[in-house]
């Protein structure tokens, strides 16, 4: 992948070179102002929830570059990309702590234990989290452990997989002639009483609008999620669209019928991480062209 961020050839040469100033002098060239250790890292060392964004590695934010080039060590999941790893010195320590649904996982408990150990070392500790690291990222849980500790912290934002997800199928999350409202639900109910209010999400008396529904996590329930929501009220042959992958190269799109989804999901070889969105939003796809997002001329 081609990380020059569209920048001329010459900024690019001053931009990334290394000089007696250090790694990050290129930021103060951009008019970022260069913070120093010793005013800002206490003994127990600081913390940066930071999200990764949905995959593609442009789509991280300058903030979150410039904080993964000063950071000592980084815990990152299954969800950061290879090309964003990539981002980082060769000092730095990378500790993988990866969850997954159906894949042997790191405990949350033990992440937050590994994260204030590794601060109260006095390092410079950043959690990279796919996506915003506050929409299904267990941030709070993290910002709890850190706060127990003492240790000072911060959250960066990132775009999360819904809306990256959209810019790149072409599929707005709202429109006003058929969706007025999105919301976001974890597909993550491994039993009955942890699902969602299924009577909620189906159309209200008087009003034909529909919100568009977006599921995070739900490829393996998939079935599941469209046999709940045709049962509670909407109409069998609502448009929904199973995206697998989203921002990166291999960004597959399945639309169907909440009738035909199901067994058309069965079929193809998606691997995860994928969004589910249902709704009438899904109809009214544009023709994005994603070759304009790369500056050699094709996605990748």
């Amino acid at each position: 992948m081609n990380l020059s961020w569209g920048l001329p050839a010459d900024m690019l040469s001053r931009v990334f070179k290394r000089s007696m100033a250090g790694p990050f002098a290129w930021f103060d060239q951009l008019g970022f102002k260069k913070t120093s250790k010793s005013t800002t890292q206490s003994k127990t060392g600081i913390v940066y929830l930071v999200g990764a964004g949905p995959g593609d590695a442009e789509l991280l934010t300058v903030k979150a570059v410039r904080l993964l080039q000063k950071a000592d060590v980084v815990l990152y999941d299954w969800l950061v990309s290879d090309d964003i790893l990539g981002l980082l010195p060769n000092k730095t320590e990378r500790l993988f702590v990866g969850k997954r649904a159906g894949k042997h996982s790191m405990q949350q408990q033990v992440i937050c234990d590994l994260l204030c150990e590794k601060a109260l070392e006095g390092k410079t500790v950043v959690r990279l989290k796919g996506g915003d690291p506050a929409i299904f990222g267990r941030l709070g849980e993290e910002c709890k452990a850190l706060e127990l500790q003492g240790i000072p912290f911060a959250v960066v934002p990132g775009v999360t997989a819904a809306s990256g997800m959209s810019a790149y199928t072409g599929v707005p999350l709202t429109d006003r002639r058929c969706s007025r409202s999105v919301r976001f639900i974890t597909a993550q109910f491994s039993r009955p009483e942890l699902e969602p209010d299924w009577s909620s999400m189906s159309p209200k008396e008087g009003d034909p609008s529909l919100e568009t529904l977006v599921f995070y996590m739900g490829l393996s329930r998939v079935s599941l999620i469209c046999q709940r929501l045709i049962e509670h009220g909407l109409s069998a042959d609502t448009p929904a669209m199973l995206v697998d992958q989203a921002t990166t190269a291999e960004q597959t799109t399945l639309i169907r019928t909440l009738k035909d989804l199901p067994y058309a999901a069965e079929c193809a070889d998606f691997k995860g991480p994928a969004l589910l969105v249902v709704g009438e939003v899904v109809g009214v796809k544009h023709a994005v062209d994603l070759s304009l997002l790369s500056t050699d001329g094709c996605y990748v």
